[in-house]
């Protein structure tokens, strides 16, 4: 059933209409709050439409129990979460969810691999399952497999979905809950106002009584004048697509997959250039010699684009989760695995954010954690 509310003030505003904030405020409203987003739109340096729709559990939270716990929760609610937005939108974000590798091309890489996949079985009491494979068992799975590459690790709780579908759901979830939806207004300050906040924006300035940071890299700028900080970075990756070709790979890899319709993404860049979001021929060059590496059928395909995207990096790679302690209901919710906690984010999350309800643990993703005692965060624009 469609809910629409009479009055047009916002409970809670959110700023960034990406698949962070644009989970978040879906799950919000799902909470029955009124939700307002605001989107910067095609001039933000946004990750949502450049990303490698992998949902992907394997390898992270090494070192941190809590983030391991947490991106499992997500991948396992994710199958309901798709569900729900299809049964709403009549949109299919196309999750599959058959598990997934990360090739090795070396004895060194395989054995480096199984070590950190036992560490993080270690340090998660065991609630970690994996395979670690040799050539011949990943050949009966993945027939296509290049003779180069020696092993893999394989996890039974990866999967991958279309971001853009994802993107779109959302979307229409939020339009078909009451939510409210501003396009290209970029927030240039927010300020605390009584027991809520005035947001202004180029154009138009709004009031609610709490405001949600999931602006990505443009959280940097606005977390100060909440009493927050988000000393997040851009790390540029870059990915290229093939033309459709016959079904050959029923799984996901961090560096190769195959879409619903046919394409074949290569990708898995890691880079330090600031804001440029460009591409360079020597890193396309690389992920293709790579992915032809891995799978030789794909040595005479076509490549029909490429495209490069920021991720949203903290310091230590993990999300930044805070409500502000001089600016009650000002939170920040800042991270680069938008597709992967979406579940989580609109299920689990939202409802300390429009509500209070708090979610164990979260605490262990304040950004004080980078902090020394005698040490306070230098802003810089």
């Amino acid at each position: 059933m469609t809910t629409r509310w009479l009055s047009s003030a916002p409970d809670a505003i959110v700023i960034g209409g990406g698949l962070v904030g644009s989970a978040v405020a879906y799950g919000m409203a799902r909470e029955g709050a009124r939700v307002l987003i605001i989107d910067e739109g095609d001039d933000a340096f946004g990750a949502s439409v450049g990303n490698f729709g992998l949902v992907w559990v394997q390898g992270k939270g090494i070192g941190q129990p809590r983030y391991a716990e947490w991106t499992r929760s997500s991948a396992a609610l994710w199958p309901s979460f798709a569900d729900a937005l299809r049964d709403e939108t009549g949109v299919d974000a196309q999750l599959l969810q058959p598990g997934g590798f990360e090739l090795c091309f070396s004895d060194e890489e395989l054995e480096e691999r199984d070590g950190q996949l036992s560490q993080l079985a270690e340090q998660c009491g065991g609630a970690y399952s994996f395979e670690m494979l040799d050539a011949t068992d990943l050949r009966a799975r993945l027939p296509e497999i290049g003779s180069a590459v020696v092993g893999a690790s394989y996890t039974p709780m990866d999967g991958h979905v279309n971001p853009l579908k994802l993107l779109l759901a959302l979307r229409k979830a939020l339009s078909n809950r009451g939510a409210q939806l501003v396009n290209s207004e970029r927030v240039e300050r927010i300020d605390a106002q009584g027991s809520g906040f005035v947001v202004h924006g180029q154009r138009q300035r709004w009031t609610a009584a709490r405001v949600v940071l999931a602006a990505g890299l443009g959280n940097r700028s606005l977390a100060p004048s909440v009493g927050l900080q988000a000393p997040v970075v851009p790390v540029r990756g870059q990915v290229l697509v093939s033309e459709r070709v016959a079904p050959f790979l029923h799984y996901p890899t961090v560096t190769v997959r195959q879409t619903n319709e046919g394409t074949v993404q290569l990708g898995d860049s890691l880079e330090n250039v600031g804001f440029d979001n460009g591409v360079t021929t020597n890193v396309l060059s690389e992920i293709a010699a790579r992915g032809v590496k891995a799978f030789p059928l794909l040595r005479n395909v076509r490549l029909v684009r490429a495209w490069g995207a920021l991720r949203v990096m903290s310091p230590d790679g993990f999300p930044i989760y805070e409500q502000s302690s001089t600016c009650p209901g000002a939170f920040n919710v800042s991270c680069h695995s938008g597709v992967t906690l979406a579940a989580v984010h609109a299920l689990r999350l939202a409802g300390w954010l429009s509500e209070g309800k708090m979610v164990p643990g979260i605490e262990v993703f304040s950004a004080d954690r980078f902090l020394k005692p005698y040490e306070t965060f230098a802003h810089v624009d």
